[in-house]
């Protein structure tokens, strides 16, 4: 199936139970229809002049692409990084019945 409506939300966390409280945040209000956290990642980047090294956890957020922005607002509030990595990727296909269970798990009430 084909369908624009959905995404993968994509941010990192610092700890495990930071990955968790965001994930367990947007699954139970319906933000999220499920949060995957990957531990044991490591990041390499540039934060204000400096070279960084850092493990992290990495959630991967499914959502519908009208959730987005309660979904940012939500994980800006929750994060301890002054700028959190959120970047959302469309789901350009799927199955039926996940993108289904996806769209109903996600509803607003």
């Amino acid at each position: 199936m084909t369908n624009d409506a959905y995404q993968i939300i994509l941010t990192t966390c610092s700890s495990a139970e930071q990955a968790q409280r965001i994930a367990s945040s947007l699954v139970e209000d319906a933000l999220a229809a499920c949060v995957n956290i990957v531990a044991g990642m490591q990041s390499v980047y540039q934060w204000q002049g400096s070279l960084h090294s850092d493990a992290e956890h990495l959630l991967l957020i499914k959502s519908r692409v009208e959730r987005f922005d309660e979904i940012a607002q939500r994980i800006k509030t929750l994060h301890n990084y002054e700028l959190p990595e959120i970047i959302a990727v469309s789901i350009v296909a799927g199955s039926q019945d996940y993108l289904a269970w996806l769209s109903d798990a996600t509803k607003q009430s």
